[in-house]
Protein backbone atom coordinates (compact mmCIF):
# COMPACT_ATOMS: atom_id res chain seq x y z
CA UNK A 1 0.00 0.00 0.00
CA UNK A 2 1.06 3.68 -0.46
CA UNK A 3 0.06 6.69 1.30
CA UNK A 4 -0.08 10.34 0.12
CA UNK A 5 -1.43 13.45 1.38
CA UNK A 6 -2.37 15.99 -1.47
CA UNK A 7 -0.90 19.47 -1.19
CA UNK A 8 -2.03 23.04 -2.86
CA UNK A 9 -0.42 22.10 -5.93
CA UNK A 10 -3.06 19.00 -6.31
CA UNK A 11 -6.09 21.60 -5.47
CA UNK A 12 -8.18 21.18 -9.13
CA UNK A 13 -5.73 18.10 -10.52
CA UNK A 14 -7.57 15.01 -11.71
CA UNK A 15 -6.48 12.12 -9.74
CA UNK A 16 -5.04 9.90 -11.78
CA UNK A 17 -2.64 12.74 -13.54
CA UNK A 18 -1.71 13.71 -9.69
CA UNK A 19 -1.12 10.36 -8.61
CA UNK A 20 0.81 9.83 -12.25
CA UNK A 21 2.92 12.59 -11.49
CA UNK A 22 3.47 11.50 -7.41
CA UNK A 23 4.37 7.39 -8.35
CA UNK A 24 6.75 7.75 -11.77
CA UNK A 25 8.35 5.54 -12.66
CA UNK A 26 7.21 2.91 -10.73
CA UNK A 27 3.39 3.31 -11.88
CA UNK A 28 2.09 4.21 -15.28
CA UNK A 29 -1.04 5.81 -15.67
CA UNK A 30 -3.07 3.05 -17.54
CA UNK A 31 -2.01 0.89 -14.05
CA UNK A 32 -3.25 3.79 -12.02
CA UNK A 33 -6.27 4.16 -14.20
CA UNK A 34 -6.79 0.16 -14.03
CA UNK A 35 -6.10 0.78 -9.68
CA UNK A 36 -8.93 3.26 -9.49
CA UNK A 37 -11.24 1.23 -11.42
CA UNK A 38 -10.81 -1.68 -9.01
CA UNK A 39 -11.56 0.13 -6.10
CA UNK A 40 -8.24 0.08 -5.06
CA UNK A 41 -7.78 3.86 -4.19
CA UNK A 42 -9.19 5.83 -1.33
CA UNK A 43 -9.72 9.58 -0.53
CA UNK A 44 -10.04 10.11 2.90
CA UNK A 45 -11.60 6.51 3.79
CA UNK A 46 -13.46 6.53 0.80
CA UNK A 47 -13.20 4.41 -2.39
CA UNK A 48 -12.55 6.55 -5.56
CA UNK A 49 -13.43 5.08 -8.72
CA UNK A 50 -13.52 7.79 -11.19
CA UNK A 51 -10.10 8.75 -12.34
CA UNK A 52 -11.07 12.23 -13.09
CA UNK A 53 -12.25 13.14 -9.83
CA UNK A 54 -10.69 16.60 -8.96
CA UNK A 55 -8.78 17.31 -5.60
CA UNK A 56 -8.41 19.48 -2.84
CA UNK A 57 -5.12 20.11 -0.45
CA UNK A 58 -5.28 17.92 2.54
CA UNK A 59 -6.91 15.15 1.47
CA UNK A 60 -5.38 11.34 2.22
CA UNK A 61 -4.99 8.89 -0.65
CA UNK A 62 -4.27 5.28 -0.19
CA UNK A 63 -3.65 3.49 -3.03
CA UNK A 64 -3.57 -0.64 -2.38
CA UNK A 65 -1.13 -2.46 -5.14
CA UNK A 66 -2.21 -5.86 -5.48
CA UNK A 67 0.48 -9.26 -5.74
CA UNK A 68 0.80 -9.28 -9.58
CA UNK A 69 -1.47 -12.05 -10.92
CA UNK A 70 -0.47 -15.14 -12.36
CA UNK A 71 -0.15 -15.06 -15.91
CA UNK A 72 -3.11 -16.28 -18.10
CA UNK A 73 -0.93 -18.45 -20.70
CA UNK A 74 0.67 -21.18 -18.56
CA UNK A 75 4.59 -21.55 -18.20
CA UNK A 76 6.04 -24.41 -21.14
CA UNK A 77 9.77 -25.68 -20.61
CA UNK A 78 10.36 -25.05 -24.17
CA UNK A 79 14.19 -24.21 -24.50
CA UNK A 80 15.52 -20.94 -25.00
CA UNK A 81 18.90 -19.58 -27.23
CA UNK A 82 19.21 -16.73 -24.34
CA UNK A 83 21.92 -14.43 -25.38
CA UNK A 84 21.36 -12.02 -22.93
CA UNK A 85 19.27 -11.70 -19.56
CA UNK A 86 19.54 -9.40 -16.05
CA UNK A 87 16.62 -8.53 -13.62
CA UNK A 88 15.01 -6.19 -16.31
CA UNK A 89 14.79 -7.41 -19.54
CA UNK A 90 15.92 -11.25 -21.77
CA UNK A 91 17.21 -10.97 -25.36
CA UNK A 92 17.07 -14.04 -27.07
CA UNK A 93 17.63 -15.69 -30.52
CA UNK A 94 14.17 -16.80 -31.59
CA UNK A 95 14.19 -19.53 -33.91
CA UNK A 96 12.36 -20.40 -36.96
CA UNK A 97 8.55 -21.88 -36.22
CA UNK A 98 7.92 -20.74 -32.58
CA UNK A 99 5.10 -17.98 -32.32
CA UNK A 100 5.96 -15.04 -29.98
CA UNK A 101 2.36 -14.52 -27.85
CA UNK A 102 -0.57 -16.74 -27.53
CA UNK A 103 -3.08 -16.47 -29.95
CA UNK A 104 -6.25 -17.65 -32.52
CA UNK A 105 -4.41 -21.19 -32.84
CA UNK A 106 -1.56 -21.18 -31.23
CA UNK A 107 -2.41 -21.19 -27.67
CA UNK A 108 0.86 -23.21 -26.49
CA UNK A 109 3.98 -23.28 -27.19
CA UNK A 110 4.78 -19.81 -27.36
CA UNK A 111 7.78 -17.57 -26.74
CA UNK A 112 5.37 -16.44 -23.86
CA UNK A 113 4.87 -19.89 -22.25
CA UNK A 114 8.76 -20.31 -22.57
CA UNK A 115 9.43 -17.19 -20.48
CA UNK A 116 6.96 -17.68 -17.88
CA UNK A 117 8.61 -20.81 -17.41
CA UNK A 118 12.13 -19.78 -17.65
CA UNK A 119 11.79 -15.99 -15.75
CA UNK A 120 9.35 -17.46 -13.08
CA UNK A 121 9.49 -15.00 -10.01
CA UNK A 122 11.93 -12.44 -11.90
CA UNK A 123 8.66 -11.23 -13.63
CA UNK A 124 8.01 -8.35 -11.39
CA UNK A 125 4.55 -7.67 -13.64
CA UNK A 126 3.40 -6.12 -16.38
CA UNK A 127 0.01 -4.32 -15.85
CA UNK A 128 -0.29 -5.83 -13.06
CA UNK A 129 0.45 -9.79 -14.37
CA UNK A 130 3.35 -11.93 -13.84
CA UNK A 131 3.80 -12.11 -18.02
CA UNK A 132 6.92 -11.16 -20.10
CA UNK A 133 6.42 -7.55 -21.85
CA UNK A 134 6.56 -7.95 -25.48
CA UNK A 135 7.92 -4.76 -27.41
CA UNK A 136 8.33 -5.85 -31.07
CA UNK A 137 7.66 -9.17 -32.81
CA UNK A 138 9.13 -11.51 -35.19
CA UNK A 139 6.71 -13.88 -37.22
CA UNK A 140 6.04 -17.09 -36.79
CA UNK A 141 9.06 -18.21 -39.33
CA UNK A 142 11.13 -15.55 -39.05
CA UNK A 143 14.44 -16.29 -36.67
CA UNK A 144 16.41 -14.01 -34.92
CA UNK A 145 17.05 -11.27 -32.11
CA UNK A 146 14.29 -10.52 -30.24
CA UNK A 147 14.01 -8.12 -26.57
CA UNK A 148 11.99 -8.67 -24.10
CA UNK A 149 10.80 -7.11 -20.76
CA UNK A 150 10.79 -8.13 -17.36
CA UNK A 151 9.26 -5.51 -15.96
CA UNK A 152 6.65 -2.65 -16.11
CA UNK A 153 9.47 -0.03 -16.46
CA UNK A 154 11.54 -1.89 -18.48
CA UNK A 155 8.62 -2.43 -21.00
CA UNK A 156 7.32 1.33 -21.14
CA UNK A 157 11.37 2.74 -21.85
CA UNK A 158 11.62 -0.07 -24.64
CA UNK A 159 8.18 0.29 -26.03
CA UNK A 160 8.91 4.62 -26.57
CA UNK A 161 12.05 3.30 -28.33
CA UNK A 162 10.49 1.16 -30.31
CA UNK A 163 7.36 3.74 -30.72
CA UNK A 164 11.11 6.49 -31.78
CA UNK A 165 11.87 3.79 -34.35
CA UNK A 166 15.68 5.21 -33.38
CA UNK A 167 15.09 8.51 -34.86
CA UNK A 168 16.57 9.96 -31.36
CA UNK A 169 17.95 7.07 -30.14
CA UNK A 170 19.92 3.73 -30.02
CA UNK A 171 17.54 1.55 -31.45
CA UNK A 172 18.56 -0.28 -34.61
CA UNK A 173 17.23 -3.41 -36.16
CA UNK A 174 18.98 -5.47 -39.22
CA UNK A 175 17.24 -8.20 -41.32
CA UNK A 176 18.86 -10.42 -43.71
CA UNK A 177 16.69 -11.48 -46.38
CA UNK A 178 17.68 -13.86 -49.26
CA UNK A 179 15.27 -12.52 -52.23
CA UNK A 180 14.46 -13.44 -55.92
CA UNK A 181 15.77 -11.65 -58.29
CA UNK A 182 17.92 -8.40 -57.72
CA UNK A 183 16.73 -5.16 -57.00
CA UNK A 184 18.18 -2.33 -60.19
CA UNK A 185 20.21 -0.78 -56.93
CA UNK A 186 22.70 -0.99 -54.72
CA UNK A 187 21.11 0.35 -51.96
CA UNK A 188 17.58 1.85 -51.56
CA UNK A 189 14.60 2.94 -49.97
CA UNK A 190 11.29 1.80 -49.61
CA UNK A 191 8.75 3.93 -48.67
CA UNK A 192 5.25 2.71 -49.28
CA UNK A 193 1.94 2.72 -46.65
CA UNK A 194 0.51 -0.73 -45.37
CA UNK A 195 -2.60 -1.95 -44.30
CA UNK A 196 -4.58 -4.87 -44.12
CA UNK A 197 -5.54 -6.56 -47.94
CA UNK A 198 -9.01 -6.69 -48.92
CA UNK A 199 -8.43 -9.93 -50.59
CA UNK A 200 -6.96 -11.90 -47.28
CA UNK A 201 -7.37 -9.97 -44.27
CA UNK A 202 -4.52 -12.08 -42.12
CA UNK A 203 -1.86 -10.18 -44.77
CA UNK A 204 -0.64 -7.05 -45.36
CA UNK A 205 -0.69 -4.73 -48.63
CA UNK A 206 0.61 -1.74 -50.16
CA UNK A 207 -2.43 1.19 -49.51
CA UNK A 208 -2.92 4.59 -50.16
CA UNK A 209 -1.95 7.20 -47.43
CA UNK A 210 -5.37 8.01 -46.74
CA UNK A 211 -6.97 5.20 -45.97
CA UNK A 212 -8.32 4.78 -42.21
CA UNK A 213 -5.71 2.19 -41.35
CA UNK A 214 -2.62 3.13 -43.58
CA UNK A 215 0.64 2.76 -41.48
CA UNK A 216 3.31 4.76 -42.84
CA UNK A 217 6.15 1.63 -43.20
CA UNK A 218 9.81 2.77 -44.30
CA UNK A 219 12.55 -0.02 -45.16
CA UNK A 220 16.10 0.42 -45.96
CA UNK A 221 18.19 -1.88 -48.18
CA UNK A 222 21.47 -2.82 -49.58
CA UNK A 223 22.07 -5.66 -51.45
CA UNK A 224 24.89 -7.64 -50.31
CA UNK A 225 25.65 -10.72 -53.15
CA UNK A 226 23.64 -11.73 -56.27
CA UNK A 227 23.70 -15.32 -57.13
CA UNK A 228 23.32 -16.48 -60.95
CA UNK A 229 24.10 -12.90 -62.09
CA UNK A 230 23.65 -12.46 -65.86
CA UNK A 231 25.23 -10.34 -67.96
CA UNK A 232 21.95 -7.84 -68.33
CA UNK A 233 22.89 -7.15 -64.65
CA UNK A 234 20.15 -9.12 -63.42
CA UNK A 235 20.90 -12.32 -61.53
CA UNK A 236 18.78 -15.20 -60.06
CA UNK A 237 18.34 -14.15 -56.34
CA UNK A 238 20.36 -12.04 -54.15
CA UNK A 239 20.88 -11.69 -50.35
CA UNK A 240 20.08 -8.35 -48.90
CA UNK A 241 20.26 -6.56 -45.65
CA UNK A 242 17.13 -4.53 -44.65
CA UNK A 243 16.88 -2.02 -42.04
CA UNK A 244 13.77 -0.99 -40.36
CA UNK A 245 13.07 2.97 -39.74
CA UNK A 246 9.03 2.01 -38.82
CA UNK A 247 8.22 -1.74 -37.80
CA UNK A 248 5.00 -2.81 -39.40
CA UNK A 249 3.54 -6.17 -39.51
CA UNK A 250 5.20 -8.20 -42.44
CA UNK A 251 7.13 -4.73 -43.58
CA UNK A 252 9.84 -6.36 -45.05
CA UNK A 253 8.17 -8.97 -46.74
CA UNK A 254 5.63 -6.94 -48.30
CA UNK A 255 8.05 -4.54 -49.06
CA UNK A 256 10.35 -6.71 -50.78
CA UNK A 257 7.21 -8.36 -52.88
CA UNK A 258 6.19 -4.80 -53.65
CA UNK A 259 9.54 -3.80 -55.73
CA UNK A 260 9.54 -7.48 -57.35
CA UNK A 261 11.65 -9.41 -55.39
CA UNK A 262 9.66 -11.53 -52.94
CA UNK A 263 11.83 -13.64 -50.18
CA UNK A 264 12.68 -16.95 -50.75
CA UNK A 265 10.14 -19.57 -49.38
CA UNK A 266 7.30 -16.57 -48.67
CA UNK A 267 4.33 -18.65 -49.79
CA UNK A 268 2.17 -15.87 -48.74
CA UNK A 269 3.59 -12.82 -50.53
CA UNK A 270 5.85 -14.72 -53.08
CA UNK A 271 3.60 -17.44 -54.29
CA UNK A 272 3.92 -16.81 -57.58
CA UNK A 273 7.80 -17.85 -57.97
CA UNK A 274 7.45 -21.03 -56.02
CA UNK A 275 8.16 -22.45 -59.80
CA UNK A 276 11.32 -21.00 -60.08
CA UNK A 277 13.20 -24.05 -58.29
CA UNK A 278 11.91 -26.01 -61.77
CA UNK A 279 15.12 -24.62 -63.23
CA UNK A 280 17.63 -25.22 -61.05
CA UNK A 281 20.20 -28.07 -61.03
CA UNK A 282 20.67 -30.27 -57.80
CA UNK A 283 21.05 -29.85 -55.25
CA UNK A 284 19.71 -26.29 -55.21
CA UNK A 285 16.50 -27.38 -56.82
CA UNK A 286 15.64 -29.79 -54.01
CA UNK A 287 17.16 -27.23 -51.30
CA UNK A 288 14.63 -23.87 -52.56
CA UNK A 289 11.89 -26.45 -52.25
CA UNK A 290 12.56 -27.76 -49.32
CA UNK A 291 13.10 -24.37 -47.79
CA UNK A 292 9.28 -24.39 -46.01
CA UNK A 293 9.96 -20.52 -44.63
CA UNK A 294 10.37 -16.84 -45.66
CA UNK A 295 14.34 -16.82 -45.98
CA UNK A 296 14.33 -13.72 -43.04
CA UNK A 297 16.55 -13.77 -40.09
CA UNK A 298 16.80 -10.81 -37.45
CA UNK A 299 20.64 -10.43 -37.25
CA UNK A 300 21.30 -7.53 -35.25
CA UNK A 301 19.28 -5.49 -32.57
CA UNK A 302 20.79 -2.67 -30.69
CA UNK A 303 18.85 -0.67 -28.17
CA UNK A 304 19.68 1.71 -24.73
CA UNK A 305 19.34 -0.12 -21.84
CA UNK A 306 16.08 0.87 -20.01
CA UNK A 307 18.18 1.63 -16.49
CA UNK A 308 21.75 1.77 -16.98
CA UNK A 309 20.92 3.95 -20.64
CA UNK A 310 23.81 1.66 -21.53
CA UNK A 311 23.94 0.71 -25.28
CA UNK A 312 23.04 -3.17 -26.06
CA UNK A 313 23.82 -4.40 -29.29
CA UNK A 314 23.36 -8.25 -30.24
CA UNK A 315 23.83 -10.46 -33.25
CA UNK A 316 22.30 -13.68 -33.96
CA UNK A 317 24.17 -15.99 -36.65
CA UNK A 318 22.49 -17.22 -39.50
CA UNK A 319 20.19 -20.74 -38.57
CA UNK A 320 21.12 -23.68 -40.36
CA UNK A 321 18.26 -24.13 -42.97
CA UNK A 322 18.89 -20.23 -44.08
CA UNK A 323 22.73 -20.95 -44.03
CA UNK A 324 22.95 -23.81 -46.22
CA UNK A 325 19.86 -22.30 -48.27
CA UNK A 326 22.19 -19.20 -48.72
CA UNK A 327 25.53 -21.76 -49.56
CA UNK A 328 23.63 -23.37 -52.03
CA UNK A 329 22.73 -20.08 -53.81
CA UNK A 330 26.58 -19.29 -53.68
CA UNK A 331 27.49 -22.51 -55.51
CA UNK A 332 24.81 -21.85 -58.00
CA UNK A 333 26.44 -21.04 -61.60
Amino acid sequence: MKALITDIDAAGKRLDAWLSAQLAPDLSRNRIQALIGGGQVTIDGKVISETKYKLRDGMSIEIIIPEPEDAAPSGENIPLDILYEDTDLIVINKPAGLVVHPGNGNWSGTLVNALIHHCGDTLSGIGGVKRPGIVHRLDKETSGVIVVAKNDLAHRHLSAQFADHGRTGDLERAYLAIVWGTPDRTTGTIDAHLGRSHRDRTKQAIVHEERDDARHAVTHFEVLERFGAREDSTALASLVECQLETGRTHQIRVHMTHIGHPLVGDMEYGGAYKTKANKFDEPLQSIVKGFNRQALHARLLAFEHPMTGDLMRFEAPLPTDMAELLEAFRGYQ
